[in-house]
């Protein structure tokens, strides 16, 4: 690598499956896209983006409990997710996954890569919890990240818990951008009032719709890979764009 990359840490549920990150898929997978790895490698170069180097955070079982934001949830919550049970305020354990992410996975990157270390050049960005994940991660660690790609954000988790938190710890809008995107089918279908909440929060905070915060509504986009992949350019152009 001849030059320093902005960095760009694709966490996060499904998110962060060689599904969505890689430029390939294995046959027979009706997933179609350039996935995220290709796009950065389509757009290098160009002078429209900025270089970039993306970290797949692998997930584990625990997901749930790495994801949901831990500073606004007081006892248990419902997920909202056919079939799942309930979240206990005792497993959630996402403050301890940023800490992982901040101390320990970025300083070895910074070490071992050439990176631009600082907040301007540092992403986070992730899929349904991981995008309710990657936002909460901008506000425990402004100073870290500057941009957070959130698609397909599952607001539902608690019945929305995470909008007033949300609310009462967005970074400055002079430093800091962010994405958001949903579907309008399957599980996306429960997200557009969630996400018009998060909208009108942002705006009241000072951030300019299509300057520094961006929100996009696909219709007939459902809550799987394969429609993630086939939009994850837009997330990842906007993050990086010069």
């Amino acid at each position: 690598m001849s030059t320093a990359c902005r960095t760009v840490l694709v966490a996060l549920l499904v998110m962060g499956s060689p599904i969505v990150l890689a430029d390939t898929v294995p046959a027979p997978s009706p997933v179609t896209g350039p996935g995220v790895t290709g796009t950065v490698v389509r757009y290098a170069g160009m002078q429209s983006t900025h270089d970039a180097i993306v970290v797949g955070i692998w997930n584990t079982p625990k997901r749930r409990d790495e994801y949901m934001p831990q500073r606004p949830v007081q006892g248990k919550i419902k997920f909202n997710v056919p079939g799942a049970e309930d979240l206990d305020a005792a497993d959630i354990i996402s403050d301890r996954y940023l800490e992982f992410l901040v101390k320990e996975l970025k300083p070895f990157i910074d070490a071992t890569y050439r990176t631009l270390p600082g907040r301007a050049d540092t992403y986070v960005m992730g899929s349904s919890m991981g995008g309710l994940v990657s936002q909460y991660a901008m506000s425990q660690y402004p100073d870290v990240f500057g941009g957070a790609g959130c698609v397909s954000t599952h607001w539902p988790a608690g019945n929305g818990i995470a909008l007033d938190d949300f609310a009462a710890h967005l970074p400055d809008p002079a430093t800091h951008k962010y994405w958001f995107d949903y579907g309008t089918a399957t599980l996306d279908a429960l997200y557009e009032p969630y996400q018009k909440r998060a909208d009108e929060i942002l705006r009241k905070a000072g951030y300019v719709e299509g300057q520094n915060w961006i929100t996009r509504k696909f219709e007939g986009a459902e809550h799987s890979e394969k429609a993630w992949r086939l939009r994850v350019d837009q997330p990842l152009v906007f993050l990086l764009g010069r």
